[in-house]
């Protein structure tokens, strides 16, 4: 059992630092720490996918071009790049629960935004909404890292895994129900394309509230506790937790720049890939349904396999899945670009597409972890949540262009060239650790 202690000198004043636990104790907290990160992971994951699936529709009936579609992508990435380091100082005072709250009930704000905007058919509202919407998949990328908050260091991208492949209920149900989660509000004259948004808002909302109620105690500050009992935490200050020290924990870490490179360029080369697919299948005259089923197949790719990924990363080590990362993802781009109107051909890149983002966020995120002091990984990993999303937002607006001035084949091509930075610093790092 964990009691609460007021007046722990190595917590920041605004948080109550738990008292290190027996060990004998250690391993029923991880099951119940897994369990609720499990169930938001669940949850959010439908809420996200279902509004992610018709942004890119949404965006385009709002602003009347499909050269704003890409714009949906961006914005709902540019949510959680401008929350990550207000997210991650908040957890490094506050612990991880006060932080996913936050996020998931910004995301529920945002979704309702969203569908006003799409209301008043105003693309500037609509933006800001789905800014806001991109919020609540904050929650849902930060719950990797309280994952590993408590995981034992040789079984840390296994339970990294474990909460990604939670996500594949929700994520791959989703984009499924977003036509009927459509029609449902059709009668409140609420467009087709916005009716997810509003189970969207329901869904994070319910998150916020599992994720208040019972992550108890929290993860982080647990660790900091434990660590700190084991003599390991001594150092450990508040001021270790700031972003200047989390950019000196990445300079100085050479794993830690190549997991940062990692996750920013396997971001970026799915969402412009994905976010702008289901333009091309409309180009082909698919349907509302054949698009969700497509998202569905990439989804599943996603998170279904990560236990895989995250057993291969502590067996075969963080770099040789970095690797495969970089092969599916640029298979996945030959597949998608090289598939002209073949809608079975894209659901197939789409999948691959998935397997190589696990790939890469699962063995990026060990990787990040296990190469920065335990006081600096709250900065390091809202910083590496920053990058991640801020050059993946851009990748979406640039798919956008892409795509309406040379077509879906070229902005593959173009997102398996940014995969070559990741290649040779993995490269580099397999080399000199040979």
């Amino acid at each position: 059992m964990v009691t609460e202690t007021p007046d722990a000198p190595d917590i920041a004043p605004s948080a109550k630092a738990p008292a290190p636990i027996a060990p004998d104790a250690l391993p029923g907290l991880r099951r119940r720490v897994r369990a609720v990160l499990v169930a938001t992971q669940i949850l959010g994951g439908l809420g996200i996918a279902t509004g992610v699936a018709l942004a890119a529709v949404l965006a385009t009936e709002v602003g009347g071009t499909e050269a704003l579609a890409g714009l949906a992508s961006t914005a709902t990435v540019a949510g959680p790049a401008l929350l990550a380091m207000p997210l991650a100082a908040l957890m490094a005072r506050r612990g991880r629960r006060a932080g996913l709250v936050l996020a998931y009930l910004l995301g529920a704000a945002g979704a309702v935004v969203t569908v006003i905007g799409a209301l008043a058919d105003s693309f500037p509202l609509l933006m800001l909404g789905l800014v806001g919407f991109g919020a609540g998949s904050s929650a849902n990328l930060t719950a990797r890292f309280a994952a590993a908050d408590l995981a034992e260091p040789d079984h840390r991208a296994r339970a990294i895994s474990t909460v990604v492949w939670a996500t594949t209920i929700g994520a791959v149900l989703g984009p499924n129900i977003a036509a009927p989660a459509g029609r449902s509000v059709s009668g409140f004259g609420i467009p087709v394309a916005a009716g997810p948004f509003v189970w969207a808002a329901l869904v994070f909302l319910v998150s916020a509230l599992v994720v208040w109620l019972l992550l108890r105690p929290d993860p982080l500050l647990t660790a900091r506790a434990l660590a700190a009992a084991e003599g390991s935490g001594a150092a450990d200050r508040p001021e270790g937790r700031s972003l200047r020290a989390g950019l000196r924990a990445v300079r100085e870490s050479p794993g830690a720049r190549i997991a940062l490179v990692t996750v920013a360029a396997t971001q970026t080369v799915m969402v412009s890939i994905m976010s702008m697919t289901p333009v091309a299948l409309t180009h082909h005259g698919a349907d509302i349904e054949l698009i969700g089923l497509v998202i569905s197949v990439h989804i599943g790719g996603m998170y279904a396999f990560s236990p895989v990924m995250g057993w291969l990363a502590d067996r075969l080590g963080r770099l040789a899945v970095i690797g495969l990362a970089v092969g599916l993802l640029g298979l996945a781009a030959l597949l998608a670009g090289t598939a002209g109107t073949s809608d079975g051909q894209i659901a197939a890149g789409l999948f691959v597409l998935g397997l190589g983002w696990s790939a890469g966020l699962v063995a990026g995120s060990a990787l990040l972890t296990d190469s920065v002091p335990q006081e600096a990984r709250a900065a390091v990993q809202g910083l590496s949540d920053t990058v991640m999303n801020t050059v993946a937002g851009l990748g979406g607006l640039v798919a956008g262009v892409v795509v309406s001035q040379a077509g879906y084949g070229p902005l593959n091509a173009l997102a398996a060239c940014l995969l070559l930075p990741m290649a040779a610093l993995a490269l580099r790092g397999a080399l000199r650790r040979a």
